[in-house]
């Protein structure tokens, strides 16, 4: 077992490679009632526990991300209310991403705050969604948009589940885990060069290391800073595009999938802007693509995207905002003017990233682009104009 200590709100361990009916029994041993929600489609999956005096409460929630909804929520709290949680009972969930948030959302919402247990069963909940304390659902405007900061008590991470996910599942997950690779720990990408999909899931000794290495970055990250603050914000890098990407998809591409579209939509962007070498750039593109992930997305209009991506949590007013690295396993914030990212943003997406990816929508773009570049200069022309007939006001006044 490997034992991975987070500081936050509460303090807690992650740990890994460990038998999670038996780790769990032991943390329910002193609670009256427990609660588990899974999704759906695990229901013949979930094992039947006995803890002596514990009583155990079975809530299955739509899969996915239709899980992570208003009404769900609603019909959970009338369910915990009618079982009689209290403050001392437990929540736990079991399954990947989705349902983490969701189950960590309900512990933090019902009477202000009870306590959880994380059981993810897909490498992106294991490396990302239980680990940070971050909870929510998502609303017809984003994916969590709504949501608290509230730490579980345990994170218990069993490899068993992962002989449970498709390789498309798989392959997802890792996304997250070569996002760790290029901010913080060059490291992983140096576990999964040249490997394939089949290389990394048939060598228990890679994928466990890589899922150590993924969780210690988080780790690092959120123990500094909790409650996303400055530092905890390059754990979103390839997410302001990926989930603007979700959302236009209607959630019909995996998490992971998404920000693997992010990540390298970022790359193009950042070596546009001077931000990254070309070559950064090209690890970005053979370390996915050699997953299987994609790196191009051509279902939305930009118009579309631009107006999700302007409802991320990093944006601030009317400034779009995205995390970059500058080097591998390096990073810093780029915020620039309103007009320079959008126009570059617009280029990026014109091009295709590499160029000939896309059928692009040439008229949209340029329209786009044209239509900032007019306000930008109409709103300058007239301050200047402005400040002139101001100054020539004040100067025969005093004639």
């Amino acid at each position: 077992m490997k034992a991975i200590h987070i500081t936050a709100d509460r303090e807690y361990d992650v740990k890994i490679d460990i038998d999670f009916a038996v780790q769990l029994s032991d943390l329910a041993r002193d609670r009256t009632r427990v609660a588990i929600v899974f999704s759906e489609s695990m229901k013949d999956r979930i094992p039947t526990f006995d803890s002596g005096d514990t009583e155990y409460f079975y809530l299955p929630i739509p899969d996915g991300e239709a899980g992570k909804s208003a009404s769900v929520l609603a019909h959970a709290w009338n369910w915990l209310g009618a079982a009689g949680f209290t403050r001392t009972d437990l929540i736990v969930g079991i399954g990947g991403g989705a349902v983490t948030d969701f189950a960590g959302y309900l512990a933090a919402s019902w009477l202000r705050g009870i306590d959880w247990v994380a059981i993810p069963t897909t490498v992106a909940g294991m490396v990302d969604a239980a680990v940070g304390g971050k909870t929510g659902i998502n609303s017809d405007y984003g994916k969590n948009l709504i949501g608290a900061f509230h730490s579980p008590i345990s994170v218990l991470i069993d490899p068993v589940w992962l002989e449970t996910l498709s390789d498309r599942d798989f392959a997802a997950g890792l996304a997250e885990v070569v996002k760790c690779g290029f901010i913080r720990d060059q490291r992983i990408l140096d576990l999964m060069h040249a490997k394939t999909l089949h290389d990394i899931r048939s060598s228990r000794e890679v994928t466990l290391e890589l899922i150590e290495r993924s969780v210690a970055v988080k780790a690092l990250v959120v123990s500094g800073d909790f409650k996303e603050s400055f530092d905890r914000e390059i754990l979103n890098y390839g997410h302001t595009f990926g989930h603007a990407v979700e959302l236009l998809s209607k959630y019909s591409l995996r998490h992971g999938e998404c920000v693997s579209i992010g990540m390298a939509y970022i790359a193009y962007l950042s070596e546009r802007l001077g931000i990254i070498t070309s070559d950064i750039r090209a690890l970005h593109i053979e370390t996915l693509s050699g997953l299987g992930l994609p790196t191009s997305y051509k279902e939305a209009e930009w118009p579309e995207l631009l107006a999700a991506m302007k409802v991320d949590k990093k944006s601030r007013g009317n400034t779009l905002r995205f995390v970059v690295i500058t080097e591998v396993g390096n990073r810093s914030f780029v915020v620039p003017s309103e007009i320079k990212l959008e126009i570059h943003c617009s280029l990026v997406w014109l091009d295709g990233f590499e160029g000939d990816q896309f059928p692009f929508r040439f008229r949209h773009v340029t329209h786009h682009v044209t239509h900032y570049v007019t306000r930008h200069v109409t709103r300058h022309v007239t301050r200047h104009v402005l400040r002139r007939s101001t100054w020539w006001s004040l100067a025969m006044k005093s004639v």
